[in-house]
């Protein structure tokens, strides 16, 4: 094993070439025999394991102290190391990799809730002439280098005089380490430090949102080229006193955040004023087609009660007229047009109508009032569950024993129910090409309703399908269910209201010939998806599981059926779209990015319906903080199925695509990946023989699945 020291060490003295020689061997010695502790998703993973031994990528700051003098000086004291905590030149002159650091300093004032920042700008609007302050970080500090990697920072900025010396504050630092000499990108980091400057302890601190809860759906975190990251850091500069002058909106973050996630949804938009905010260069950020992937009554997505957020109950017990109207921005608290209370000037009236919970869903108090109907705890609930497979040989006609019941345990008779059916396909080790006779007319299985079922006074039931098992079936087969029901809720009353919703799928495996059961393989789960969609729900509330969408969407379903009702009439006349499971989603959640190759991806569904997905905002964010990066394949992917390439068997119908039918690896790694150039590779390396994919991007390949898509 060899290490070299990186270029550019020349001009190090004598003496700090020994120490760096000994430290360089030393780590080399230490390494040699392990496997460097980075993450598949890090590009130190796939690196030469002396080149990451010596550069240890990564960055890691931590502020270990801060004062303000009599005089408003204010002084930080940041250590700078790389995640094994050995420290860093801050010039990467002695340690591989240049940092740059920016320090924030903000204070809670007594009284108040959120910051003010010390370090500000003035950012005045090219468009509309007005100034406005904004936090910022601070411009003109010096750094004092303490000890190796110790660094005692200056602020430019003073606090003001008179400033409170038992308030809480803040200082933040961001920043990043630039390793592209080493091939290793670059990386970021954030923190911040709390305390007051009399020295007494940190009583009052803004937690109101864990960065945890974010990058559910976010992943990580982070804006501004990568180098800010996590709510801490966000709320500094992000506070009322900043103001985009381009457009007059606040960026305050609990406004910002919430019109973001509102999106498309806000009455504003609707109405036909678009919500943007004018950045760094005069950059548009416009978020009118943002569509929240979950529902976004649902407060407690990013209002997570099990974080110990030091306010995590703020939302519920200190409504204001800034975060509520910022959601309902159709209401206009001055004059009461829009709020059933009447004008409200200030905020010290909300919380007396909007309790947190009332007694009743769908009332004034704030969890009453965000109520997604299809949860409401006045629903009897439904449960339908499979309880055997029973005559599902080759040849013969399944039947199906379930119950069903609400949920108190109580029987629900299949007529009280507005929809309940079963659906059969195999075999699991690929769906999609089965026929289940010649009436059937969907590809490759058969759904039957079951209304007709036979059900016994304890909820027990039982169904035997029309159809039966192909006579030549081998291998596994599968049955799932799915059921919903109609219930009216407040009857009577002016919160009456009629709720349609689903029982969840269960699917259940059978052999057919007396071979081992062998259920379809597992690549992605429903609880994965849920961590952005929190109960994914689609078709009108029927289908809610993974394992369920994929009898339906195989490689040879299309939308074909439904394309002769189009509503758009270029619909009608444009190839059928390929639904198959893997296509689909990745199309799906590749969204607006399809639109730079002139790939929109456009289904049409139930009644005709035009559904577009080419304006999806993945919400996942890359390094340098922009929405959209699908790299993160272990977001939907289980135990890693994504490293391995896709195993499924049979070819994909792909009419819209450029080859079609197209075989299974090149459908699931196209769907991203739409560009033509990248369809005629997938061609080139399929012949007769199959796909040669595993070549070069299996697990242990010089270009694999892991390592092309590594982000850090």
């Amino acid at each position: 094993m060899k290490c070299f020291p990186p270029l550019g060490m020349k001009r190090l003295s004598a003496l700090v070439r020994t120490a760096t020689l000994v430290t360089v061997i030393a780590l080399c010695l230490t390494g040699a025999n392990r496997k460097h502790q980075y993450s598949p998703r890090e590009l130190a993973f796939y690196a030469d394991a002396t080149t990451v031994d010596f550069v240890r990528p990564g960055l890691v700051f931590k502020i270990t102290s801060a004062q303000i003098a009599s005089n408003g000086t204010i002084t930080a004291t940041i250590a700078i190391a790389d995640p094994e905590g050995l420290p860093l030149d801050r010039t990467g002159v002695t340690t591989p990799g240049p940092v740059a650091i920016s320090m924030v300093a903000a204070t809670i004032p007594k009284g108040q809730e959120q910051y003010v920042a010390y370090t500000t700008r003035i950012q005045k609007s090219p468009i509309t002439g007005v100034s406005a302050i904004q936090g910022s970080a601070d411009a003109g500090g010096t750094f004092t280098q303490v000890s190796d990697g110790i660094y005692k920072y200056t602020f430019a900025t003073k606090a003001p005089s008179g400033f409170d010396p038992m308030a809480t504050h803040t200082i933040g630092a961001y920043g990043s380490r630039n390793l592209t000499l080493f091939n290793l990108g670059t990386s970021y980091a954030s923190t911040t430090f709390d305390f007051v400057p009399n020295g007494a302890p940190v009583q009052v601190t803004r937690d109101v949102v864990k960065t945890s809860g974010c990058n559910n759906c976010h992943d990580q975190l982070s804006a501004h080229g990568g180098s800010r990251r996590g709510v801490e850091m966000c709320v500094l500069c992000h506070n009322p006193q900043s103001v985009d002058p381009d457009t007059g909106n606040t960026i305050d973050l609990k406004v910002m955040v919430h019109k973001i996630h509102m999106g498309s949804s806000l009455p504003s938009v609707k109405a036909g004023k678009p919500y943007q905010i004018i950045g760094f260069n005069q950059g548009v950020s416009d978020w009118s087609t943002v569509v929240y992937p979950a529902d976004a009554r649902r407060c407690e997505t990013c209002h997570q009660q099990n974080v110990n957020a030091a306010q995590a109950t703020a939302h519920l017990t200190k409504p204001t007229i800034a975060a509520c109207g910022s959601c309902h921005d159709d209401v206009n608290f001055a004059t009461g047009v829009n709020h059933p209370g009447g004008p409200q000037f200030d905020d010290n009236l909300c919380s007396t109508c909007h309790i947190p919970q009332g007694e009743i869903d769908f009332d004034a108090s704030i969890k009453g009032a965000h109520v997604i109907p299809t949860e409401s705890a006045m629903l009897a609930g439904l449960a339908v569950a499979i309880t055997s497979v029973q005559n599902g040989k080759a040849g013969t006609q399944p039947t199906v024993n379930f119950t069903i019941n609400d949920t108190s345990g109580k029987p629900v008779l299949p007529s009280a129910l507005g929809a309940l059916s079963f659906t059969m396909a195999g075999p699991a080790s690929d769906y999609g090409y089965t026929s289940f006779g010649a009436d059937v007319t969907t590809p490759g299985y058969v759904t039957e309703s079951a209304t007709s079922a036979t059900c016994g006074s304890d909820g027990s039931c039982v169904y035997t399908f029309k159809h039966a098992v192909p006579a030549q079936a081998t291998g596994t087969y599968s049955v799932g269910v799915e059921a919903r029901r109609t219930e009216t809720l407040l009857p009577g009353t002016t919160k009456e209201q009629s709720v349609t919703y689903g029982a969840k799928n269960q699917v259940v495996s059978f052999s057919v010939d007396g071979s081992q059961v062998m259920p379809r393989r597992a690549v992605v789960a429903t609880s994965n998806c849920n961590q952005c969609h929190v109960a994914l729900s689609v078709h009108g509330t029927l289908r809610n599981q993974t394992e369920y969408c994929v009898l339906c969407h195989n490689p040879s379903n299309t939308d074909a059926a439904r394309r002769p009702a189009a509503v758009v009439a270029a619909d009608k006349a444009a190839p059928p779209q390929g639904v198959n499971f893997n296509l689909m989603i990745h199309r799906i959640h590749t969204g607006e990015n399809l639109l730079a190759d002139n790939r929109p991806y456009v289904v049409v569904g139930f009644g005709g319906s035009h559904n577009d997905f080419s304006d999806v905002r993945y919400p996942a964010m890359s390094p340098t903080g922009a929405a959209g990066d699908t790299r993160n394949c272990s977001m939907c992917h289980l135990n890693g199925s994504e490293q391995n390439l896709p195993t499924g068997l049979n070819t994909v119908i792909d009419p819209q695509g450029p080859i079609n039918p197209i075989q299974p690896v090149a459908s699931a790694c196209t769907g991203c990946h739409v560009k033509i150039t990248t369809a005629s590779h997938a061609l080139a390396n399929t012949t007769t023989l199959g796909e040669s994919c595993t070549v070069c991007h299996s697990s242990a390949a010089a270009f694999s699945v892991g390592q092309v898509h590594a982000q850090y």
